[in-house]
């Protein structure tokens, strides 16, 4: 199932995971990373319930590219409380130029795997992923 454009394979956990989050809401958020030497999306880090948006954010480093869902749950004007799903690209100006190619050709195959994302967003510095642009999306 490896990917023709990128050759890349996703890890089961990833799957696994993102059900869980999906599903039964016992993470926050997941990071994924590419694992180049073994050619495979892995996950780096998942978040609780409880921790916050700035602490997705200060899992991303400044100069690597890296995948993440982040389920953001919010108020309507309406009241209504509700969740999305969101699917970060990461992709840091500092980060490698092989690793930033990499990333961007794994992508679509990577958001097939998993079922469920409602917004998908594109980020180069964290100013393009801040909790208003978030927030903004979500409405």
């Amino acid at each position: 199932m490896a990917n023709s454009a990128s050759g890349m394979a996703v890890n089961d956990e990833c799957k696994l995971k993102f059900l869980e989050l999906k599903a039964k809401r016992n993470h926050r958020f997941i990071v994924f990373k590419i694992d180049e030497k073994i050619q495979q999306v892995t996950v780096e880090k998942v978040g609780s319930p409880e921790e916050t948006y700035d602490d997705f954010t200060a899992c991303m480093p400044p100069d690597e590219c890296r995948y993440a869902v982040f389920d953001f749950d919010f108020t309507t004007d309406e009241n209504c409380q509700k969740s999305k799903i969101f699917f970060i690209a990461w992709s840091p100006d500092t980060s490698r130029v092989r690793s930033k190619m990499l990333y961007a050709s794994s992508k679509d195959r990577f958001k097939r795997e998993l079922d469920g994302i409602q917004v998908e967003l594109q980020a180069t510095d964290p100013s393009e992923m801040s909790i208003d642009i978030i927030k903004g999306r979500a409405l």
